[in-house]
């Protein structure tokens, strides 16, 4: 039986959650707007393996007990969630466009759900944090994944990660 890693089993949670989760929480909040110029991530994502399935951005409290926390839980306690879900666009440059609340810090997680289960698979799907933290045997702590909001749209490079081998996740090496 092969090892799993902790941050993977914490990400599969946060994709299955105990109360049942409506997909759409979040998002209402989350689309950014045409020429909207609020505080607002403005994502170019990295590193697709490739086209297929559907990126999966959220936007978490910046701290290590909310950060993956269950989106039922943090939107009932009035506590900041957001959730932008769109196709992998087929072209060069991937770019999502997420908003926030105001200007501050937000933890930032991207998946690239490759199957469009709408859940984690450790084996098939990438995931990439705010600030590309470099991905070991635990989650990542809320502050390396953390980016800071500015009063306007603040840009931000993802790198995508993916399993290589069993016990490690990392960016696709170039061929």
């Amino acid at each position: 039986m092969s090892a799993v890693l902790p941050w993977a089993i914490a990400l599969i949670a946060a994709a299955t959650p105990i109360i049942p989760s409506t997909p759409d929480l979040g998002k209402a909040e989350a689309r950014c707007r045409p020429g909207e110029s609020g505080p607002s991530f403005l994502l170019d994502i990295v590193g697709l393996k490739d086209r297929q399935g559907k990126l999966k951005v959220e936007v978490y409290p910046a701290n290590d007990r909310d950060f993956l926390q269950d989106d039922n839980i943090l939107i009932a306690q009035g506590k900041t969630f957001r959730r932008v879900e769109v196709p992998v666009q087929h072209g060069s440059a991937v770019q999502l466009c997420v908003r926030v609340p105001g200007p501050g810090r937000y933890a930032v997680t991207v998946l690239h759900d490759r199957d469009a289960n709408r859940k984690f698979g450790l084996s098939v799907d990438g995931v990439g944090f705010g600030g590309n933290p470099k991905l070991g045997m635990g989650k990542p702590k809320a502050a390396a994944a953390t980016i800071i909001a500015g009063n306007s749209p603040t840009r931000e490079r993802i790198v995508m990660n993916y399993r290589r081998g069993l016990l490690s996740f990392g960016p696709i090496r170039a061929l």
